[in-house]
């Protein structure tokens, strides 16, 4: 059974650092374009950041040059770096899988990050 499961949410301030993980099981993280996206209550989720299957990678702008996706094919995860944490960075946080040739599309659970004063 294909899963991926977050972690490493949690409570920040401003300015501070977050690393979440992806862990995939049932399948290998480096054959899938794995994203990261956040939601908060009453709003869209958004793309955060994605990584494919060959290293190429994109980030949204609000993000970028804080926030940083990568993949450890040896530990079949994916991670979100993220630095300099702002409280509108505040959101759960989603791990997505895709294979679009196949159809496949996966979510993980979600992880809450919080980011206050």
């Amino acid at each position: 059974q294909v899963q991926f499961v977050e972690s490493g949410g949690g409570l920040v301030q401003p300015g501070g650092s977050l690393r979440l993980s992806c862990a995939a099981s049932g399948t290998i993280v480096s054959i899938w374009t794995m994203g990261w996206y956040r939601q908060n209550p009453g709003k869209q989720r958004a793309l955060v950041a994605a990584i494919t299957n060959d290293d190429a990678t994109n980030y949204a702008d609000s993000v970028k040059g804080r926030f940083t996706i990568s993949r450890d094919n040896a530990k079949n995860t994916v991670y979100l770096q993220m630095n300099s944490l702002k409280p509108e960075d505040t959101a759960i946080y989603y791990c997505n899988a895709r294979r679009d040739t196949y159809g496949y599309d996966y979510w993980g659970q979600g992880t809450q990050v919080t980011v206050f004063s």
